[in-house]
């Protein structure tokens, strides 16, 4: 992320250097070219750094794996969460309803692993329990958009996205474009992971959860 990028922290400066007064012909190439552009950059770097093959290795290690985001990383922890429990056991999103951080961070284990997603703005809450997690003794992977992000220091593994956008708010692509990438090569190392994919299948169809094709 460039300085003059960072220094327009908040939607409303973006918005105003960015958005206002173009025309939506102008706006929807700037926007689309910009997207493309930070995927591929995104993309360059995570093969380059091997981040993401060495989150997916403490993930596939753990015992109980835990994800988290607040705010707008709230969708990307759903997303990777999602991902994960269709082939991985013990696969926990902390969601602030049903799974509480106090009752995870109660109990926090070497074994564990927690994944956290934070963009700036950097929820506090978000730094708060990650923290807490790794002072307990658990590991932590970080999705952040900066090397210098606040969670970068307790992160056992750091991936760094980038998040450049010609729009208001910080693009979304890359972010989830790495948890889809996560998300296959942890399913990828997974024990079992066939299996427990084939299972899902197999109750998917007893329960009729989807609409079947038809075939002509």
């Amino acid at each position: 992320m460039s300085q003059d990028d960072r220094s327009l922290s908040s939607p409303r400066q973006r918005f105003d250097a960015r958005v206002q007064r173009r025309s939506a012909a102008v706006l929807q190439r700037l926007v689309a070219d910009q997207e493309i552009k930070s995927l591929g950059a995104a993309m360059e770097s995570i093969l380059a750094d091997g981040s993401v093959q060495r989150a997916a290795a403490l993930v596939v290690s753990a015992r109980r794996r835990f994800v988290l985001g607040t705010g707008k990383s709230f969708a990307y922890a759903c997303l990777l969460a999602a991902d994960l429990q269709a082939s991985l056991s013990n696969v926990t999103p902390i969601d602030g309803r049903l799974v509480q951080a106090v009752d995870v961070l109660t109990e926090v284990r070497a074994t564990d692993v927690l994944v956290v997603f934070s963009l700036r703005r950097y929820r506090r809450d978000t730094i708060a329990i990650a923290r807490e997690f790794a002072a307990s003794g658990g590991n932590v992977v970080v999705v952040t958009d900066s090397p210098d992000a606040p969670l970068a220091e307790v992160a056992d593994a750091l991936i760094v996205v980038r998040t450049e956008s010609a729009s208001y708010s910080d693009s979304p692509t890359a972010v989830a474009a790495v948890a889809h990438i996560l998300a296959t090569l942890t399913t990828a190392s997974a024990k079992g992971a066939q299996r427990r994919l084939g299972e899902r299948d197999r109750f998917s169809r007893s329960l009729s959860l989807y609409v079947e094709s038809e075939t002509p």
